[in-house]
């Protein structure tokens, strides 16, 4: 395990892909003995060819994007290959609108026996966060450092001390200041022996592929569940049959 800190990833306050990535949500993904081809395949991305930088990734992104459609959850993702522990790593970008750039269900599929690190940002609000997997489960994972959740959320404590987070209970969970997104970026080397730098992102030749939206999963029923001042609960189901039974 490196001993990277916070300090090794200073770069990115001065970065203008990085100021980007902030603005309008990024997605950084490091999934250890997958190959490009096959992260993007399980990912059911079309493959798109290929471009060498992240300024040409998110112009594809661009161009493959509806600037009318809003709602558009579509993305292009970038993947290529990486040495790090244990043996290379692809690393896969994704810079867009809302940073989704990596579902669950398919970090669960890559790292069946394997192991997946990501963090992001959804742009504007902002949002990070940060998820280790390992052997298709998530071991940890988390918006604010002190608020942890996961299989093993205590797994990392140590390694997120190292880099710099400070885990305490006061109210902004630091007593110092830390820049938590340098610090995410520091865990990610920490668990996957990867240096992320501005020039491994601008040079790297990029496979790529759009990755479809998301489907929406018909809802089958809603639950009321209210409880009032006084510590009374009103707590009722109804099924979609029952809600649309009595709008006729």
């Amino acid at each position: 395990m490196t001993s990277v800190t916070t300090r090794d990833y200073a770069w990115i306050r001065s970065s203008p892909l990085f100021d980007c990535a902030l603005e309008i949500g990024y997605t950084l993904s490091l999934v250890r003995g997958v190959a490009p081809r096959e992260v993007l395949r399980v990912m059911e991305a079309e493959p798109q060819g290929s471009c060498t930088g992240a300024d040409a990734l998110i112009e594809r992104q661009d161009e493959l994007r509806d600037p009318e459609d809003y709602s558009d959850g579509s993305f292009t993702a970038g993947a290529f290959t990486v040495p790090g522990e244990g043996g290379d790593w692809t690393l896969v970008l994704h810079v867009g609108e809302g940073g989704t750039g990596m579902q669950s269900r398919f970090l669960e599929a890559l790292t069946d026996g394997g192991c997946a690190v990501v963090h992001s940002s959804n742009g504007g609000k902002p949002m990070h966060f940060f998820q280790w997997y390992e052997d298709g489960e998530l071991r940890t994972t988390f918006e604010w450092h002190t608020a942890r959740h996961g299989s093993t959320p205590d797994a990392l404590n140590s390694a997120l001390c190292e880099v710099g987070y400070v885990l305490s209970d006061d109210e902004d969970g630091t007593s110092e200041h830390v820049d938590t997104k340098a610090a995410a970026f520091a865990l990610a080397e920490r668990l996957t022996g990867v240096r992320v730098t501005e020039e491994l992102l601008q040079g790297a030749e990029y496979q790529l592929g759009h990755v479809p939206e998301e489907p929406v999963e018909e809802w089958t029923g809603i639950v009321i569940d209210i409880t009032d001042a006084h510590g009374e609960r009103l707590y009722k189901e109804f099924t979609r049959a029952e809600i649309e039974g009595s709008q006729g």
